[in-house]
């Protein structure tokens, strides 16, 4: 049976206090965040953080709804020229959001994923369910508090958040 679950990120600021979000159902869901980074870097970890969250689960089929045509673009389209060109757009210039980029490469290694587009702020349940979630993180650390988690994935035992070192200045957010 194929997981079906929406990823979503958010930046109050870009870059600013942010969060993402990924939501199965109202059982099954993670939020985290940083004091700073940008929507990008937080809809690319939501997707991150849910792959290693399904690893276990990784013999069924996943579709991630997501809103971010640079998520989509990034890991269905861009990536391979990335990586023959060493990180390098075809401008020649560094791909921005690297680290969380090689990690999402390996994290897809061997599943079987799927991206669908759904347009954001419309109405979809799933992804309006995670864009709330990923707006309450970065909420939270506006705040100086820690966002409220969320379950995970049953049956599938604590599964820590990947960790990915945003203290490098963000760059401006860019589509290639």
């Amino acid at each position: 049976m194929t997981i079906t679950a929406a990823a979503d990120g958010s930046a109050l600021g870009n870059p600013g206090p942010a969060g993402w979000a990924w939501v199965v159902d109202d059982r099954q869901w993670r939020a985290g965040g940083w004091p700073r980074a940008t929507n990008n870097q937080g809809e690319l970890m939501a997707v991150l953080d849910l792959l290693r969250a399904t690893e276990s689960r990784a013999a069924e089929p996943l579709l991630v709804l997501c809103d971010s045509q640079y998520v989509i673009n990034s890991v269905t389209q861009w990536m391979p020229g990335w990586k023959r060109r060493g990180w390098r757009k075809a401008d020649g210039k560094p791909v921005l959001n690297r680290e969380l980029l090689e990690q999402l490469d390996a994290a897809l290694a061997g599943r079987e994923v799927r991206f669908q587009w759904v347009k954001g702020h419309a109405g979809h349940p799933l992804n309006e369910a995670a864009d709330d979630r990923a707006r309450a993180a970065a909420t939270a650390f506006q705040a100086g508090r820690e966002p409220e988690r969320g379950p995970g994935i049953a049956g599938a035992g604590p599964v820590p958040v990947a960790e990915v070192d945003l203290s490098a200045p963000a760059g401006p957010p860019t589509l290639f």
